[in-house]
């Protein structure tokens, strides 16, 4: 590979979850169309955020793989000849559920399957009622469209995730996130929340030399969903704004596409990934890594 053109579906998300996925289908059509080999949908796309209430009515929207939502994207795929990345709640057995992000190949077929590591639980973001962590590790695929790997949301956090995945040879990582403000805390918090979340991925692409890309969904949710035709209210009040801002950093942290805060639309970049070797050989975190001196990182902490 030397170019691939990278396509990052920013959407809202209403409470019909068949109406999500036709939507998705529809961003991820109009992206092939102009020109993009690699997409990247949001996390957990096909619904409104449930998390925000523990509701075990909501285990109702949990399918397999494969499944309604990658079946439908596989067809996509396949007629658009496009890599596809898909985010779903996964049921893997009963009782047994994960937060999945599966990359569909150009001939529609299964090539990869991540399911989300590190597991947040803070208010309106009651994840941990609904997925187990993830049990596959970090992982990077050998694409038809370069060497990716897939890491989840709160998973971008942590330079672990990061840096291992991208020692498995991934040269972009990609982060389907659905990240946003709590309304009381935006005037005060909100710019330094962003930042934050900015930077940390951005620090990523830097470390590790690699391209970025955080695909975040948009839109004020309460997380009402729709599902075999009743209506699930999440909790009255304040919701979540969703703070888009969605971008694409090269491997020296450069952004070279930037989302806005409030609307739905498609980012584009061209990667280089003749870049990723430029900016190693000229930065070379990965050959000065003291791989000896590094055994404490696998404890929880080292005082005491």
């Amino acid at each position: 590979m030397s170019n691939t053109r990278v396509a990052l579906i920013q959407m809202s998300c209403e409470p019909d979850i068949d109406r999500n996925l036709e939507k998705a289908c529809e961003r991820v059509a109009e992206a092939a169309r102009a020109g993009a080999t690699l997409i990247c949908l949001p996390e957990l796309f096909r619904a409104q955020y449930f998390c925000q209430r523990e509701d075990h009515a909501l285990f109702g929207l949990a399918e397999s793989i494969p499944g309604p939502t990658t079946n439908r994207l596989s067809a996509v795929a396949r007629e658009l000849k496009v890599v596809v990345i898909v985010s779903l709640f996964e049921r893997r057995a009963p009782g047994l559920y994960h937060n999945t992000a599966v990359t569909l190949e150009k001939d529609g077929s299964i090539a990869d399957v991540y399911r989300k590591m590190h597991i947040p639980d803070d208010p309106l973001y009651y994840e941990k009622f609904y997925f187990t962590p993830g049990d596959l590790g970090f992982k990077a695929l050998q694409s038809t469209a370069g060497n990716i790997g897939t890491l989840v949301c709160w998973d971008q956090w942590y330079p672990e995730g990061a840096r291992i995945t991208t020692l498995r040879g991934a040269e972009t990582l990609f982060f389907p996130t659905a990240i946003g403000w709590h309304p009381s805390e935006k005037a005060e918090f909100g710019q330094a929340q962003y930042d934050a979340w900015q930077i940390t991925q951005r620090a990523h692409a830097i470390s590790n030399g690699v391209w970025v890309c955080a695909v975040n969904r948009v839109g004020h949710e309460e997380g009402d969903v729709l599902l075999n035709g009743e209506l699930l209210k999440g909790p009255e009040g304040a919701g979540l704004e969703f703070w888009g801002g969605s971008f694409i950093a090269d491997p020296f942290g450069r952004i070279v596409a930037q989302g806005s805060h409030d609307k739905e639309e498609i980012l584009y970049a061209e990667l280089d990934s003749k870049l990723v070797e430029t900016t190693r050989q000229h930065w070379p975190f990965l050959r000065d890594r003291r791989v000896d001196a590094y055994e404490g990182v696998g404890k929880r902490f080292l005082v005491g």
